[in-house]
């Protein structure tokens, strides 16, 4: 057996020697070192030995381990080393060559609209109420006295996913959801900011699917004069200080009195160009005074408060304040579109 273990360390210590890289010095190191190695086979079969040769045997087969165990460490310091180096003489880097510049984001130009309208709203005292995008017939059309049989409903058509589920048309049910949790007449001053889908075309002014803000103010002596103020200092803010707003008469299911609202023209203010088409208008959101019906079915008595409501596109007003004229560009996600806002 001592003759055995001479000739494991020489045959051990030559395919380290010969190793030539990190792969094949580890094969050598399990083939002579680990459990299935030669040395583990003859400390396995110690046993065999007469009794007064294991302690010499044994002291030996250590002293071969230990040899082979320095060897292998020596060799994968060169072995590392030599890596090292030959990655060093390949891998070799431009000190002069520009940073890579780090891409940031930043926020699309409808975000940033809506969030301009949210401080703007906010700094009046509205708070933000939102609701799902899945609503109930009840509260998208018949809690804002659209019965199944009105006619204004043929303006909204939608994409029902049951008869009594569909997808919101705007977000005035989120009114209606507010009204029926507050307490009967308590005041209520928020905005509700969120998508909307109607089954419509997809073209430079049109889109199934686009982002409303509708508003809702309800107390005590609410008065068209407070909408009238309210719409004109927001939209001045939006725009411009000499923005000029025009009420025209409209019909709204869901108020009465109605009006359409007008700005002047944030492009030639009020001159008349291509955009207004010579009028100096520019049409911009619907508003009118909330129908005494619609306060009756959220619990509230309409003799003893009284609010106004109003809503307008989001895509709208980002499309004016940036002078964009194709819909469809906020959509498109076309990175030369989008980083002009960055």
């Amino acid at each position: 057996m001592e003759q055995e273990l001479i000739q494991i360390k020489e045959k051990a210590l030559a395919a380290i020697k010969a190793a030539d890289d990190l792969t094949v010095l580890n094969e050598q190191r399990v083939r002579y070192l680990g459990k299935k190695g030669s040395l583990t086979a003859i400390l396995r079969g110690m046993g065999k030995l007469a009794p007064e040769e294991r302690p010499r045997i044994g002291q030996l087969v250590n002293k071969v381990r230990a040899d082979i165990e320095s060897l292998i460490e020596e060799k994968q310091t060169a072995l590392k080393a030599r890596e090292l180096s030959d990655r060093l003489a390949t891998e070799k880097i431009d000190v002069t060559l520009p940073g890579r510049k780090r891409e940031l984001g930043h926020f699309h130009p409808l975000t940033l609209t809506l969030n301009k309208l949210k401080d703007i709203f906010r700094s009046m005292g509205y708070s933000i109420a939102e609701g799902p995008q899945i609503e109930t017939d009840y509260f998208n059309f018949e809690a804002l006295n659209l019965p199944k049989d009105h006619p204004a409903r043929d303006m909204q058509d939608s994409f029902y996913i049951t008869d009594e589920i569909l997808m919101r048309t705007q977000t005035s049910p989120v009114q209606a959801r507010t009204m029926q949790s507050h307490e009967p007449n308590s005041p209520i001053k928020i905005i509700a900011p969120g998508r909307v889908y109607r089954r419509d075309d997809y073209d430079a002014t049109h889109s199934p699917m686009f982002t409303q803000v509708e508003g809702l103010c309800i107390d005590e002596n609410i008065k068209f004069s407070d909408l009238k103020g309210t719409l004109t200092m927001a939209m001045q803010q939006l725009f411009n200080d000499d923005l000029k707003l025009r009420f025209r008469p409209s019909f709204f299911p869901f108020t009465e009195p109605s009006a359409e609202v007008d700005i002047s023209c944030v492009m030639c203010h009020g001159k008349g160009c291509r955009v207004c088409k010579g009028t100096g208008w520019l049409e911009i959101l619907g508003a009118g005074m909330v129908h005494p019906r619609v306060l009756e079915m959220s619990g509230y008595d309409p003799q003893k408060v009284s609010g106004f409501a109003f809503g307008l596109g989001v895509e709208r007003v980002a499309m004016l304040a940036y002078g964009i004229e194709d819909l469809r560009l906020f959509f498109d996600n076309d990175l030369r579109f989008l980083k002009q806002f960055c």
